[in-house]
């Protein structure tokens, strides 16, 4: 079964499609932002990169969302809520942590099928 990578560096590809599946990197949005322009940005990344590699929110299968603060769940699921297809919601989990610097406060990682 091939494996395909789209945008890649040296460290990391911002996703990888295996068999039917398309694995995306955490994303995140411009450092400094709000977190409700950072969870928009980063809906849009993915929206691109699923489509990119055949698929879309339809298809996502699972969700993992790291906060800088769990005071602001509610600022991003505003967000996300507007985003997601409400007939097929991902199985998702969120919770705090420290991300790579202090100026980002959402990071989102998904996993999709591929349009069959």
């Amino acid at each position: 079964m091939s494996i395909r990578r789209l945008e890649s560096g040296p460290r990391m590809s911002q996703a990888v499609i295996h068999g039917n599946t398309v694995y995306l990197a955490g994303q995140v949005g411009a450092p400094g932002q709000s977190v409700t322009a950072q969870t928009t940005a980063i809906l849009e990344s993915i929206d691109r990169l699923l489509g990119e590699a055949g698929s879309d929110k339809s298809k996502l299968l699972q969700a993992t969302i790291w906060l800088d603060s769990m005071d602001d769940f509610a600022e991003m699921n505003a967000v996300w809520d507007a985003w997601v297809d409400p007939a097929n919601p991902p199985a998702r989990a969120a919770g705090e942590s420290r991300l790579a610097t202090p100026d980002f406060k959402v990071e989102i990682i998904v996993v999709a099928a591929l349009d069959s």
